[in-house]
């Protein structure tokens, strides 16, 4: 039977005066989300805050306990449609939050802490979901070696993937800011949703965009494989994004499956 351990860190940068990151988790639900703000004044900061509350409450209800896991996939499906909308209809009520929103990367396991409830599986391996809508990423390291389980919905990351920019042009594009699916900026939103199994001793990393613009996949792995205290390679992420410059807000949550 397989558990979950996590760790969450999020830093103002060097470079900003607020922090518009929002995270949040319940272990003892199974879900870990992390959202980055955007908007004039204080609505980044007010629209990934509502995304990660409204999230939490709807995956933790009283009823979630008792539900199959493809269930639980519609629940995060309908908790990220509401967010969605109370995000919209504060912006509504307060002008001055017109276009405000978040970008989304929430992590769901298959029960409560990390527990297993997957025995068809031949392995006895635990699911998880993984949803995101813009460029906040969900990475895993499996056997030393890190994966990006997630797409950035940006203008330039979809151009990289049809093959008419490189990613060398992409880190010089002005528009490399642009994403395509946000949370908050639309009346529909189509979060992007993926299953997948777990293995003991996965380490998953949610991030915002102040992380893996600073900091390289190979500094990513490197720091992780080297910090086994959670904790401590929280905030050793967090430091190497502040000393390669900090130019934006920088979150992250670590999240370790044990047996």
């Amino acid at each position: 039977m397989m558990k979950a351990n996590a760790a969450a860190i999020t830093s103002t940068g060097r470079v900003r005066s607020s922090n518009e990151d929002s995270f949040g988790y319940r272990a003892d639900y199974g879900i870990y989300i992390v959202c980055d703000g955007m908007g004039g004044a204080a609505g980044g900061e007010i629209a990934s805050r509502m995304v990660v509350e409204t999230v939490l409450r709807r995956m933790s209800e009283d009823e979630v306990e008792a539900e199959a896991f493809d269930q639980r996939r519609e629940r995060l499906r309908g908790a990220i449609a509401e967010a969605n909308r109370v995000v919209l209809e504060r912006a509504e009520r307060e002008p001055g939050l017109s276009g405000m929103g978040t970008t989304l990367v929430a992590l769901l396991l298959d029960s409560p802490d990390g527990d297993s409830s997957d025995r068809d599986s031949p392995a006895g391996l635990t699911r998880a979901l993984v949803a995101h809508a813009g460029d906040s990423r969900c990475y895993r390291l499996r056997g030393g070696q890190l994966t990006r389980m997630t797409q950035d919905h940006s203008l330039v990351d979809e151009q990289i993937r049809l093959g008419t920019m490189t990613a060398e042009e992409a880190e010089r594009s002005p528009l490399r800011s642009v994403i395509t699916r946000a949370i908050g900026t639309q009346v529909s939103v189509t979060e992007e949703v993926q299953e997948m199994h777990l293995e003991a001793g996965d380490l998953f990393l949610l991030c915002s965009d102040g992380l893996t613009r600073e900091v390289t996949e190979e500094e990513i792995a490197r720091i992780l494989r080297e910090k086994h205290d959670l904790p401590l390679a929280a905030k050793r992420l967090v430091e190497q994004a502040n000393d390669n410059g900090g130019r934006d807000n920088i979150t992250c949550v670590l999240i370790a499956i044990r047996e």
